[in-house]
């Protein structure tokens, strides 16, 4: 029994966290319980009940709650204990956390960012792998070298000059 006493106040205490946090962010952006249970598509007693730490919402309901107050669904998992918090990252916090952009801008910059970061380990990777064969590269991830850079003009759309080997009478 002292097993479930113990469960029930974890239970107790993650619903307590998660409705404070709600409370301060529906505070925040200056809304009220009804404004967002209405937004949110819950009940006015219900949210209510949310903030007060009586119930613990599902994830389907924390999902909604987080779209009307235009935050993440992933914060709000990772402070009702649904979801683990992964190893920070400013650039990654600062887009989720932005109130400027709607969900899915946000994870379409996550998707980016995510993307680069990968081919940044990629390239490191390569690099390293080539370094440990002496197969030393001069050119960097971005594809530059230690040259000079050439002052002269390039154009792609150049076409080369073939000497003609036939001389005009």
């Amino acid at each position: 029994m002292p097993q479930d006493e113990n469960l029930a106040a974890v239970v107790s205490s993650a619903a307590q966290d998660i409705g404070s946090f709600i409370r301060s962010q529906r505070e925040a952006a200056q809304v009220s319980v009804r404004q967002l249970a209405e937004k949110a598509g819950v009940s006015n007693p219900y949210l209510s009940q949310i903030e007060r730490g009586l119930r613990k919402p599902s994830a389907d309901v924390l999902n909604q709650i987080a779209k009307a107050l235009r935050v993440s669904a992933e914060v709000l998992y990772i402070q009702a204990g649904i979801l683990e918090p992964s190893e920070t990252n400013e650039v990654r916090d600062a887009i989720v956390t932005d109130t400027a952009i709607n969900e899915r801008q946000k994870q379409v910059l996550l998707d980016i960012y995510t993307s680069f970061c990968a081919q940044n380990e990629a390239a490191l990777t390569e690099a390293a792998v080539g370094m440990a064969f002496g197969e030393a590269d001069k050119s960097d991830t971005f594809g530059e070298t230690d040259e000079e850079p050439s002052t002269e003009h390039k154009s792609p759309l150049e076409i080369p000059q073939i000497a003609s080997t036939h001389s005009q009478s």
